[in-house]
């Protein structure tokens, strides 16, 4: 059960109520402002393709900045130690840099509303109607882990009843999506990105200078944990043991390579932030400037964890005390005045709501397009699509709160999270790079890889390792398993099915495989002056991403 201590309850006053309210107010005064530029389905679905690199770029990372990062990876942190940072720079960087320069021609050259709609033109209905339920539930499942987390924040700390903090948070991002649409949803997650960074700056830089600075939190932490709690790499040889329970070959294969492609170039909620930008160089430049930003998060999140687990020594040693998730509220108890104390709260409830508004606002659009719009109401006038959308959009906020309480069988969000990503994510991963790299993949293929990848992860976690058939360490350690397992399954089934089935035409194929070009399509790169490997921009962009993300991980 995810609970916050008895003794977390903040010392908030009128200060700190007073700036939460005013945050409310500037969140639903952006939603009104954006609704009268909401006149089509395609303004409330994709911000009518109108946005700058800038503006989608900090969505873009601000999307996935919720309850996954801020309790969910500072609980990581004191758990694990510094094993946390390869979810950042192992399990996300190369990934993004790999959405910008390779995927996103693909996704925006083919003018698709959304990622299951690429693959109806791909491999057709059977492999589209799937994906689109796949994504239709694992959105409102990530949606309902940032309500419930949210909802025992505040019921902790501001003593709110936990259904009263799950109206209240719902109302708001029902409110300024409904009202207008994608726009509102990323320009509030852009206000929402400066108001995260501005409550876990201050507690970072507190946090460290109370324990002593750099060298006291790592002396305290070595003397406590050992010297491997704050290295990335040493303990992960095949065989040794470590917190993490993982290995580094299914860090690099299960987190850095199948987990980490997986949710990054086919999460709809990251890739519908990078559809709404006004041209194809700035859809292309979304995911890489995100990228920066994302090197530095685990210095105000991870970190904090650390710092947590020096004040509270007690952190996760028992049942009915402090528990991991409790790392970033405890600082919040323990170091921040009144008015910085309001700042951090709000920062908390930016975070849940980005996160929220996210995954709603992917629902919305994949349900109304990919299952309304393509198989039971089809061919309707665009009136009829953003009323659909508008109504959709409340149904997905009250599935949400209804899956909040799923994520209650969890001790640890991030382990909730990785799962649902292991079961969703990786097998519509392994279809979509076996589809868009081999001409040869037939139709048929990409449904029974799907299929069979979701079937298999699901096999390996709730069977083999949950009954105990096979002996791995941790939840973290059975995610990276069975990610590994979904594309390796997902694969074969394509390649064997592939070979005894008719593949597509080489027509329809046009601009949906890597190498190919179709008219309609002039804005996806070619073998010619304007392919991506020629622009100086976007490999000056790369090179600076990987630089960092080289440097980074191998100074520890």
């Amino acid at each position: 059960m995810i609970t916050l201590a008895e003794g977390l309850r903040l010392p908030t006053n009128g200060l700190d109520y007073t700036i939460l309210a005013l945050y409310f107010i500037v969140v639903l005064g952006i939603g009104f402002a954006a609704k009268r530029s909401v006149k089509t389905s395609l303004d409330f679905f994709l911000s009518g393709r109108s946005l700058p690199a800038w503006v989608t770029g900090l969505a873009f990372v601000a999307a996935n900045l919720g309850a996954t990062e801020i309790l969910g990876m500072a609980a990581n942190g004191a758990q694990y130690g510094a094993y946390t940072v390869h979810w950042y720079w192992i399990g996300a960087i190369p990934a993004m840099v790999f959405l910008g320069l390779v995927m996103m021609p693909f996704y925006y050259g083919s003018k698709v509303r959304s990622v299951p709609e690429f693959l109806l033109h791909r491999f057709g209905p059977s492999s589209h109607l799937l994906s689109s339920v796949i994504f239709a539930v694992s959105s409102v499942l990530i949606a309902g882990v940032n309500l419930y987390a949210m909802a025992i924040v505040l019921q902790a700390l501001l003593g709110w009843p936990q259904w009263v903090a799950i109206v209240v948070a719902g109302f708001f991002v029902l409110a300024y999506i409904t009202i207008g649409g994608l726009s509102s949803a990323i320009y509030n997650e852009v206000l929402q990105f400066f108001v995260i960074l501005a409550a876990l700056i201050p507690l970072t830089i507190v946090g460290l200078k109370r324990v002593g600075g750099w060298d006291g939190l790592t002396d305290s932490l070595s003397s406590s944990h050992g010297d491997a709690f704050l290295t990335a790499w040493k303990g992960t040889g095949i065989g040794e043991g470590n917190p993490l329970g993982a290995n580094w070959l299914t860090i690099v294969l299960g987190l850095g390579f199948v987990m980490s492609f997986g949710y990054w170039t086919t999460n709809f909620a990251e890739v519908q932030r990078a559809l709404s930008a006004k041209n194809l160089s700035a859809a292309k430049r979304t995911p890489l400037i995100a990228a920066f930003p994302k090197i530095f998060i685990p210095l105000v999140v991870v970190v904090p964890g650390l710092i947590a687990l020096v004040m509270e020594p007690s952190l996760g040693k028992s049942e009915d005390g402090l528990q991991y998730n409790d790392a970033i509220p405890v600082l919040m108890r323990d170091l921040l005045p009144n008015g910085v104390l309001g700042i951090a709260v709000t920062g908390l409830l930016a975070a849940f709501m980005a996160g929220m508004a996210a995954n709603v606002s992917s629902f919305n659009t994949v349900f109304t397009n990919d299952i309304w719009a393509a198989y039971l109401k089809k061919g309707r006038e665009d009136a009829h699509y953003l009323k659909t959308g508008r109504i959709v959009t409340a149904v997905g906020v009250l599935i949400g709160m209804g899956t909040a309480f799923i994520a209650s069988s969890f001790s640890n969000i991030m382990n909730y999270l990785q799962t649902l990503f292991s079961f969703f994510n990786v097998p519509l991963f392994v279809v979509f790079i076996i589809g868009m790299f081999w001409k040869r993949t037939s139709a048929a293929a990409g449904f029974w890889g799907l299929l069979s990848g979701t079937a298999a992860a699901m096999v390996n976690y709730f069977w083999l390792y949950k009954q105990g058939i096979i002996a791995i360490p941790s939840d973290q350690g059975a995610n990276f398993v069975s990610s590994i397992v979904a594309f390796v399954v997902g694969a074969l089934v394509m390649f064997v099915v592939t070979l005894c089935t008719e593949p597509k035409s080489a027509e329809s194929l046009a601009g949906l495989v890597y190498g190919t070009r179709s008219p309609g399509m002039a804005e996806l790169p070619a073998e010619g002056d304007d392919a991506w490997y020629r622009k100086p921009a976007l490999l000056g962009w790369s090179a600076v991403v990987l630089a960092a993300l080289c440097y980074v991980p191998f100074s520890l």
